[in-house]
């Protein structure tokens, strides 16, 4: 996004109950891109890139198209959208038009670098298709050059070289928006005059123009001129424009794309090849996911999305690894590039720092590196580590691993029993450091459930007996200091511990500590106080964080929590705790019936299921084939969207219940 874009979006925005301006949301409009580019269709079928996550290029900033005819041009943006779905599995965008007495259908689908767009109108013959691109090679909108050649036109910085072409097509060039107009709220698409005479080669917008007529396909291509020459991309372009010429061969390249990749989900719910395609779209070659697609590139309002979370990815990877073996289908493939990922992004001290780039495993921005920097080690998120450890000890043990790859994992994990021990005090407890939610510092009870998973996870784990009993012998004293954080106040494991004192809000992410018992049972015993305490605690945290507005319905992340309200007065709904409670509640029934309560885990179940409906693809939580991160009170989705976590819990949640529950599909 650029500041041009920004301040645009500021504008037009400023003052709104429900936006953040300045923001490239993306709450509404489907994604398309399986592998390292991310294009966003908009609900009027413009265009913008989300790639900068995913590979060091930027390409789109916008692009929006329209219909030429006799009187002038008919921009997208002026008709009405009537629908807009994915087709099939696929990540092939489908969006449908009409007004102005046109009616079109629109073809959306990202191979590759290149993007596809088909269009096709009723009587198009004598009309022409427009497509207005502006580029923003290497996140810039300055400094930018344009080459015109036969068949594309190029736009370029140094290193990153985007193109834009058509079938049969014309090419033209726009001058950069100047700032005065941005400030005045005019559209780039309104700018063709100018008498400047270097504007028509500077700047990042052009213009491809072709004949309409049956139908007709524009692409772009992003490019490194160090991996891909002009010559090559030209002709690569060419090729694309070529072989997607029809609904019919967009629709054969996008199934070619999932080929494999959605392995026996025959038979159950359609959600599962809903979450599977996020978490597709949200994953980079290396194997790592980003936590959502980044919708505030500048951070005006939070820390950015863009990046891989040890702790979200983690987390991902262990709900996927749960889902794999519930579902009865083959995500082996996601498993291992995980695996290997995580095991070559451990620092030197068995630990993960607070977030990386996607494509290259290096440090990404980020407030929470303790362990790289001077200070007391506080600003560090001890349970991301956790997640990990979690994750390789499971993995190791029940997945289908290579030789090679289950001796790295053992290095790793030798590695990282040291990184948990060095973060765990005297008292059985984590050491002060920050929350789950990124927002305080303190002794948290998400933090111990994720440490107490981890050590149980490694005293199972097929590794060194020296490394196992040195786990088992911590997952205990973790156990055993849990107590500290119980609050008979409230009926409930509280937030924190901070300065010695007892913090007893409830917190979803709490919730966790459902699932590090479960984990601890099949090490040790967990006793009838506890079983009684975990199951109050789940009851407790899920009425006591329930909201139910008007037109949505779940639970929030945790009392008092005020973050993104904007006007609104009380703390907003989240999918990750709503999610987070429907799976948790699944795993406590899971739990007591093991321990012969079935009148508690019915109960649970209940629970599990009465929450799962808020996510499931009729759920009030759920919008289409996505799930935001965040609602407002009165039903406006907002924040990341879709946000990979949720996804994940929702579909390790399904193998819960029984492979389709009553409140799913």
């Amino acid at each position: 996004m650029t500041l041009r874009a920004a301040l645009a979006d500021y504008l037009a925005n400023e003052g709104h109950p429900t936006r953040f301006p300045g923001e490239r949301r993306t709450t509404e409009g489907l994604f398309s891109g399986l592998d390292d580019r991310l294009v966003h269709v908009a609900p009027d079928g413009a265009l913008r890139d989300h790639t900068d996550s995913l590979a060091p290029l930027s390409g789109l900033d916008r692009a929006t198209f329209g219909i030429g005819h006799d009187d002038g041009i008919t921009w997208f943006d002026e008709l009405e959208t009537l629908s807009q779905g994915y087709v099939g599995d696929t990540a092939l965008v489908e969006t449908r038009l009409s007004g102005a007495g046109f009616e079109v259908t629109k073809y959306d689908l990202t191979v590759g670098r290149a993007h596809l767009t088909h269009v096709e109108c009723e009587d198009g013959e004598g009309l022409s298709l427009h497509a207005l691109a502006t580029f923003a090679p290497e996140g810039r909108d300055s400094r930018l050059g344009k080459l015109v050649h036969e068949d594309a036109v190029e736009v370029y910085h140094r290193r990153e070289h985007d193109y834009l072409g058509a079938a049969a097509g014309e090419y033209g060039t726009r001058p950069p928006i100047a700032f005065d107009a941005v400030l005045r709220g005019e559209a780039p698409r309104e700018l063709d005059g100018d008498d400047r005479y270097e504007n028509d080669r500077l700047g990042g917008t052009a213009l491809a123009r072709a004949p309409l007529g049956n139908g007709t396909t524009v692409g772009t291509l992003l490019t490194d001129r160090e991996e891909t020459d002009r010559k090559a991309a030209l002709e690569t372009l060419s090729a694309f424009l070529e072989s997607h010429g029809s609904p019919e061969e967009l629709r054969e390249s996008a199934e070619k794309q999932v080929a494999g990749s959605r392995p026996g989900i025959e038979g159950l719910p359609g959600s599962v090849a809903d979450d599977l395609r996020v978490l597709d779209l949200l994953s980079a070659p290396t194997g790592a996911r980003i936590a959502g697609p980044e919708f505030d590139p500048y951070s005006a309002y939070s820390g950015g999305y863009g990046y891989t979370w040890f702790r979200d990815d983690g987390e991902v990877s262990s709900f996927l690894l749960e889902a794999d073996e519930g579902l009865g289908i083959d995500l082996s493939e996601r498993h291992a590039a995980s695996a290997r990922f995580f095991c070559r992004t451990q620092r030197e001290d068995g630990t993960w720092p607070h977030r990386v780039w996607s494509f290259d495993g290096s440090l990404a921005p980020g407030w929470a590196n303790g362990r790289l920097e001077a200070g007391d080690g506080t600003a560090y998120q001890a349970d991301q580590t956790g997640s990990v450890v979690a994750f390789l000890a499971a993995y190791l043990r029940e997945g289908e691993v290579s030789p090679e790859l289950a001796d790295e994992i053992r290095d790793t994990l030798g590695a990282a029993l040291e990184g948990l021990d060095d973060s765990l005090a005297e008292d059985g407890l984590p050491e002060p450091c920050q929350n789950a939610w990124e927002d305080m510092e303190g002794r948290f009870s998400n933090t111990a459930a994720t440490f107490l998973e981890a050590y149980a996870a490694l005293a199972r784990a097929p590794l060194d007996g020296s490394v196992t009993d040195r786990a088992a012998e911590q997952a205990a004293r973790v156990y055993g200091a849990i107590d500290e954080l119980w609050s008979a106040e409230r009926g409930a494991y509280a937030l924190r511990l901070r300065g010695g004192e007892l913090d007893d809000r409830l917190d979803s992410s709490a919730l966790a500590l459902v699932g590090a018992h479960e984990a601890y049972a099949e090490v040790a015993t967990v006793d009838d106080e506890r079983l009684d305490r975990l199951a109050t605690h789940a009851e407790t945290l899920c009425e006591g964080l329930y909201r139910d507005p008007d037109s949505i319905a779940g639970l929030i992340r945790y009392e008092g929590d005020d973050w993104r309200t904007r006007e609104q007065g009380a703390e907003k709904v989240w999918t990750v705790s709503t999610a987070w409670g429907a799976h948790a509640n699944a795993s406590l029934a899971d739990l007591l019936a093991e321990y012969g309560r079935e009148e508690g885990a019915a109960r649970a179940d209940e629970r599990a299921r009465e929450l799962f409906s808020l996510i499931a693809p009729e759920g009030a939580l759920c919008r289409g084939a996505y799930l935001p991160e965040q609602f407002f009170d009165d039903g406006t989705p907002d924040s990341a969207t879709p946000l990979g976590w949720p996804h994940a819990i929702r579909l390790a949640t399904i193998g819960r219940l029984g492979g389709n529950p009553a409140a799913g599909d």
